[in-house]
């Protein structure tokens, strides 16, 4: 699934998480570049199975990282099939599977926090100009995380229809989705809130409320104190 980390004892896992990172990115600029056929794709997609093999793992894994962009895939296809030519829409198609199966065997053979900690460390230096790395790194995180949860939905919604016999409604699937997503936000924001996320920043703010209303205060009693002595 997409997200979890499995561990390994390959060249892929021992590699820092920053080269793997750096990879990533030259290997998504390339295919972007250079796939432009259904010959390259096919090139394009061998060579990541290769990289899963390298790692240790077989192509189901590969297909568990795909599936859930089965449905999206189909759409952009139509599409693709609709606005130009069935060769565009293979290509389309294969690049963004090619890309979001490398993202994958990313974070399969990378631990969470390897990542977040080489993410934090690289922006660093823009502290400078106002952004926190550790918020970054959070937002990361959180993002990692949510993709198995929201593919489990997709997935637990996605037999329910079946189950009901809608299981060409998209509607049936689309509004369920939507709503359990609102509510595992919902759930994910009172948690973090529970938990005293940005605590330190309400809490400067109380207190420079507080203690300018507590100092006026004072000032104020000083002032009594000084009429109740002239009295």
């Amino acid at each position: 699934m997409i997200g979890l980390y499995r561990p390994g004892t390959s060249l892929l896992h021992r590699l820092p998480a920053g080269a793997k990172l750096l990879l990533l990115m030259a290997a998504v600029i390339v295919i972007l570049i250079l796939v432009r056929r259904p010959v390259d794709v096919a090139v394009a997609l061998a060579g990541v199975t290769a990289a899963y093999a390298l790692a240790g793992f077989g192509p189901r894994v590969l297909v568990a990282q795909l599936r859930p962009l089965l449905w999206m895939i189909l759409i952009i296809a139509a599409f693709q099939v609709w606005l130009t030519t069935p060769a565009r829409a293979t290509v389309v198609c294969g690049v963004l599977l090619v890309t979001v199966g490398a993202a994958g065997l990313v974070t399969l053979t990378t631990r969470v926090t390897a990542m977040l900690d080489t993410v934090g460390r690289a922006l660093g230096p823009l502290r400078r100009v106002g952004v926190d790395p550790d918020r970054v790194g959070l937002l990361l995180a959180l993002t990692i995380r949510l993709v198995p949860v929201l593919t489990d939905i997709v997935r637990e919604v996605s037999e329910a229809r079946k189950a009901r016999g809608l299981q060409w409604s998209i509607a049936a699937l689309a509004t369920p989705v939507v709503v359990r997503a609102l509510r595992t936000a919902d759930a994910l924001s009172d948690s973090l809130v529970a938990r005293g996320v940005d605590d330190g920043v309400e809490n400067d703010r109380d207190d420079g409320v507080d203690d300018g209303v507590e100092n006026d205060h004072d000032d104020g009693d000083g002032l009594c104190d000084g009429d109740d002595d002239d009295r």
